[in-house]
């Protein structure tokens, strides 16, 4: 693995969501979020492979912050691209049509986005287990976990580490 681009990646995504905060009552920075996504994968998963890791490192940057698949691209190649713009939601679409594609297009997402789509909930959801979210009550805290679990069945079959990682956090909240 090319550690400089590892790290000129972690670099860019956090300059771009340098203003931003996690919805924590501790207001932690956001970029501990695509941080710990790659380090789930890489520490917990055992993947190696820079596209994925660049991948998760930059998951949110398009859909949270002024970022273009192109800028993408151009710093990162085609490959690292393909992977962001399909874990990117489509922010003009309303937020249940965005929850709801996202369960239906899970099975049909590439190797790579879908380890990342693992990590990603892995990640939120552990983060949900430590604190609920400024404005969240329990019920919202279930109906996210319910949500998830639907997506994740749609991602099996990509990494038994992650999924049964996921499983017993599903299976404490008596889901699936």
């Amino acid at each position: 693995m090319n550690v400089q681009s590892l790290l000129s990646t972690v670099d860019f995504a956090a300059k771009k969501h340098k203003n931003q905060r996690r919805k924590d009552v501790e207001g932690t920075p956001y970029i501990n979020h695509p941080i710990g996504v790659a380090e789930i994968l890489s520490r917990e998963a055992g993947i190696s492979e820079l596209v994925v890791l660049q991948a998760a490192l930059l998951h949110d940057t398009v859909e949270d912050t002024e970022t273009t698949f192109e800028e993408i691209e151009q710093k990162f190649g085609k490959a690292v691209r393909s992977i962001v713009a399909e874990v990117t939601d489509d922010k003009s679409l309303p937020k249940k049509e965005r929850k709801r594609l996202q369960v239906v297009n899970a099975p049909n997402k590439t190797r790579e986005a879908k380890l990342v789509k693992l990590a990603d909930k892995l990640y939120n959801l552990r983060d949900l287990n430590r604190c609920t979210p400024k404005g969240w009550g329990d019920q919202r805290v279930e109906e996210y976990f319910k949500w998830a679990h639907e997506v994740v069945v749609g991602l099996r079959g990509t990494n038994s580490i992650l999924e049964s990682k996921l499983d017993e956090l599903f299976q404490a909240r008596n889901l699936g």
